[in-house]
This record gives structure tokens, C-alpha cells and sequence, in this order.
């Protein structure tokens, strides 16, 4: 499947508390690859529509929730690759933007509840959707898996190659945010050491990520760090404030569930002294801008 997106711009990262800490930083904005496809959602997905074309498969099936950003790029990418698409959704029939979005794309929707959602990572869960669409390409929740973690190998290569326009001749660490752990841990299988990596985690720590985390790329060369504020799409008056703050000091839009997360516990580690005077740090922007849609 060739790779037809741009590639997303490693741009200075400049803010007071970077400043006063010593710490220099850039962003690679993985948000400006493509209108739809996009983020780190695009790379996820790379491997998996290679598969799915090497099969001959007639479609795409995966699953989300009513403001799925993976979805939301799923949908895209079968529309522009020839693919139809399927999703299976959280919960009971809502009408979102997404939602929406997903409709126009041309995928068919199938609301699954809570209860027989939570049963996705069970053994012959995909049984019944193989039997309803033959043929078709099972991804899982957020495209993850081995497949989707490879695919974000690309993401270093990008960073790597753009350090000399910011005058650097290496860096120290990534971070970024996690809400699946593939993206992590395909940044960690491509470091192979090199870099440490750092997650952001916009979710719980009970919801899987660590071991999911340690299964792709085992259990070293990262470290995580609780992000999620109370939990998975929790907002609050100072999260919302620390990015609108943000956005006016640097230009970049951020979403709230994840890349806003991830540059406010950033801000609170750098603070407390995580990482020495002089250290370089490439922040991932995962793009997720449709999903503001959501709660603005």
C-alpha cells in the first residue's frame, strides 16, 4: 500500500517552563500528514492495509467508540484504498460528529452496547463478523497489535531525518501520549535502546496498557506516566486552561484527551526535575483534532 500522505514537520517546541528548565524540545506534528488519515492513526494502520491488500480482502472491520479517532481514519482510508469498511461501536446509537463523519465515508455501523464490547479481547469474539462479511480484514481496537506497532517505525525514521532544520545533531527522548500502548511500544521496538521513551498514559493504569506494552516490545527502554487525570476522556478546568494557554503560546492546536494530557504531564515532569538542563526532547503530536468536535 504506498504511503501517499505528507510527511508530518518536526517544528520547535518553545514554552516558558521548557525555558526555564533548561530543556530544549520540538513537536513532530503528526496532525498536518492529511485531513482525514491522520496522526498517528495513519501508521498504525499501514501494515494492516498492506495485509488486507496482499488478501484480496473486500473490506475493513475494526472497533471504537462515538468519537473514534481510529475509526475516523479507517473509514477514510477504505474510502481512498478501495476498501469497504465496517465498525463495531461502544455503546448505544448516538449521533456525533464522528458518527457522522463515518456515515459519509460509507461505513456500516453496528452498536454493540457495553457489555459485548467489553468482550472484544475474549476468544471468538470476531467469529460471528468473519461469518457476516467473509473475507474481510479484522484490526484490532485502535489498530493495534504487532502489526500496528511496526508500522509506527516510521515515525522515528521521519524525526530522525529532520533533526538537521533544527540544528540538532541527535536527541535524548520521545514523549508522547498512550491509549492503546501500540504507538509506544512501536516507538520502543524501532529505538531498540537508542532513545528512552516516554507514554503518556490518557487512560488508567488498569486498563491494560503496561501489559499490552510489554507483550509488543517488552519491558524495557520506556517508562510511563499517569496522564489520564482521573480517567479515560476526563476534562477539567485546569486541563482546559493549560491548552488553551498553550495553543496561544505556540500556535499548535491540541486535543483534550490525549496530546493535551500528554504536554501537561510533560510540564508537570519537567518541573519536578525529570530530566537534566540540556536534555532534547521530541514530543509526538497524535493528531485526534477531529475528536475536539466532541466536547467543544
Amino acid at each position: 500500500m504506498p504511503n501517499c500522505l505528507s510527511k508530518a514537520p518536526l517544528q520547535p517546541l518553545t514554552l516558558p517552563w521548557l525555558h526555564t528548565a533548561g530543556i530544549e524540545a520540538a513537536i513532530l506534528r503528526l496532525d498536518l500528514i492529511d485531513p482525514l488519515i491522520s496522526g498517528n492513526k495513519w501508521f498504525k494502520l499501514r501494515h494492516h492495509l498492506d495485509q488486507a491488500h496482499a488478501a484480496g480482502a473486500l473490506g475493513l472491520i475494526s472497533l471504537g467508540g462515538n468519537h473514534s479517532n481510529h475509526l475516523h481514519a479507517l473509514a477514510a482510508a477504505g474510502k481512498r484504498f478501495g476498501f469497504r469498511t465496517a465498525g463495531l461501536l461502544r455503546g448505544h446509537p448516538q449521533d456525533t460528529p464522528t458518527v457522522r463523519d463515518l456515515q459519509a465515508l460509507g461505513m456500516e455501523l453496528h452498536w454493540l452496547g457495553y457489555g459485548a464490547y467489553r468482550s472484544r479481547h475474549e476468544p471468538g469474539f470476531w467469529a460471528p463478523w468473519q461469518a457476516r462479511y467473509p473475507g474481510w480484514h479484522c484490526i484490532p481496537e485502535g489498530g493495534g497489535g504487532l502489526a500496528g506497532a511496526k508500522g509506527c517505525a516510521l515515525i522515528v525514521e521521519q524525526a530522525q531525518a529532520q533533526l538537521p532544520t533544527l540544528g540538532w545533531p541527535d536527541f535524548d527522548a520521545w514523549w508522547l501520549a498512550a491509549g492503546t500502548g501500540t504507538t509506544l511500544a512501536g516507538l520502543v521496538l524501532a529505538e531498540a535502546g537508542r532513545r528512552a521513551v516516554h507514554g503518556a498514559l490518557a487512560v488508567p493504569m488498569d486498563h491494560g496498557v503496561p501489559q499490552a506494552v510489554a507483550e509488543l516490545a517488552g519491558a524495557h527502554g520506556y517508562q510511563l506516566h499517569d496522564a489520564c487525570r482521573g480517567g479515560f476522556a476526563k476534562l477539567d478546568d485546569e486541563l482546559l486552561a493549560f491548552i488553551d494557554t498553550t495553543e496561544q503560546q505556540t500556535g499548535v492546536p491540541l486535543e483534550a484527551l490525549y496530546t493535551g494530557k500528554a504536554l501537561m504531564a510533560l510540564r508537570d515532569q519537567v518541573q519536578a526535575g525529570l530530566f537534566v538542563p540540556g536534555t532534547r526532547l521530541v514530543f509526538v503530536h497524535t493528531g485526534g483534532l477531529q475528536g475536539r468536535r466532541g466536547y467543544l
